[in-house]
């Protein structure tokens, strides 16, 4: 089976309902949620984990050496470090993310009384107060502070509302889709990602879809701080394809339009032959592709690797202007990258030997040799 169809109008619906929840890094219980209820009305059966990831299997030919989907529900936020005798919250950033881009953010505190509405302002916010001054401060998480929408004029007020050290603050994704389709909102990351798996599943429930295995779609909550994947994969899985960001920045490959393989991040070279596979399918289903390397950068897959799961793992991203920031992407990408998600998971097994954990070198891969390489090489031909 080749690619299906996508439905991009349940694409940006569905991404737009994932933006208007707050789900910065251990406050996600709301948006697991939402997620689960959305897979019970495609018909997708679930297990979730203790602290909420979630493993739906949409059911294949047979169990062993299944393939997984990833993406994570988990954004940058912010939590509150100190209550001030401003009556101002001191924050430290919950993920990597720069005060430069939380300057000027709206946000909601939530508090174990309720939750207020609130700005993230500069030290120094008014320039008929401080002049240049506004100008010359430096940029970072110390040099800022989240004015709180409520009477508070001192700590004391503070407490009185019930704001403690520890609340969690969400800032607002202000999201906006414009026309030509492109998406500028915080928190695409990955979000954008979060909606591309579910328009590939919602497109496979509705083709009654053959997959020659199980396909495990897997949510995670902790990506931002580096947890991911690490807990979440069962034995079963032998690939896994992550789904997230790629930059388009100066000295990078990625595109806001197609399919961006990642063949590398900061963790290393992704695998080879599943790399290579997804490449090969955007070619024979005409999606539009291009490789990258990230040198600052590490996903789902990662976390996975790291905790010790044996499987074969690679990266596919829609390409993000100003990432961590005030992010921009094109629907193109989004809808290419579901087309391939569901062109990957129809395609047959190949390295068969991955259904089992163990075993010896009978139908073990293989890689090309120097030799062979320039024997193809001279069947290349020249061009000048």
């Amino acid at each position: 089976m080749t690619r299906l169809a996508i439905d991009t109008d349940y694409l940006a619906d569905w991404l737009a309902r994932l933006l208007a929840t707050p789900s910065p890094t251990g406050y996600t219980d709301t948006i697991v949620r939402d997620c689960c209820a959305e897979l019970e009305r495609l018909g997708v059966g679930y297990e979730i984990t203790r602290r909420g990831a979630i493993r739906a299997i949409y059911q294949g030919s047979r169990r062993k050496a299944a393939r997984a989907i990833v993406a994570h529900l988990d954004t940058l936020g912010a939590q509150v470090k100190g209550l001030k005798e401003n009556g101002r919250l001191e924050l430290v950033p919950v993920g990597h993310w720069s005060a430069r881009f939380a300057e000027g953010a709206r946000a909601t505190i939530f508090t174990d009384h309720g939750s207020y509405r609130g700005t993230i302002l500069p030290l120094k916010a008014s320039g008929h107060t401080f002049a240049d001054e506004v100008d010359t401060l430096p940029v970072g998480w110390d040099y800022v502070e989240l004015r709180i929408d409520a009477p508070a004029t001192d700590k004391s007020s503070l407490e009185k509302l019930g704001v403690e050290v520890g609340d969690m603050v969400a800032i607002d994704p202000q999201p906006e889709f414009v026309e030509n389709g492109f998406i500028v909102s915080r928190h695409l990351d990955n979000k954008a990602g979060v909606a591309v798996m579910f328009a590939a599943l919602d497109a496979m429930v509705k083709e009654d879809a053959i997959t020659p295995v199980d396909i495990h779609f897997l949510l995670t909550i902790a990506e931002e701080v580096g947890v991911g994947a690490s807990a979440i994969l069962s034995h079963d899985v032998a690939s896994m394809v992550a789904v997230d960001n790629g930059t388009t920045a100066p000295g990078q490959n990625s595109s806001e339009f197609g399919v961006t393989i990642a063949m590398a991040d900061q963790t290393g070279p992704f695998d080879y032959h599943l790399t290579r596979k997804l490449a090969r399918l955007c070619l024979e289903n005409d999606i539009r592709y291009q490789k990258d390397v990230f040198r600052h950068y590490r996903s789902d897959s990662a976390s996975a690797i790291e905790s010790g799961a044996d499987v074969r793992t690679a990266l596919i991203t829609f390409g993000v202007d100003a990432s961590h920031g005030y992010e921009r992407i094109h629907m193109h990408a989004l809808r290419s990258l579901a087309e391939l998600i569901t062109a990957y998971v129809t395609s047959p097994v190949e390295i068969q030997r991955d259904s089992k954990e163990l075993g010896s070198l009978q139908g073990f891969t293989t890689q090309p040799t120097e030799d062979e390489a320039a024997e193809e090489a001279k069947d290349e031909p020249v061009v000048l």
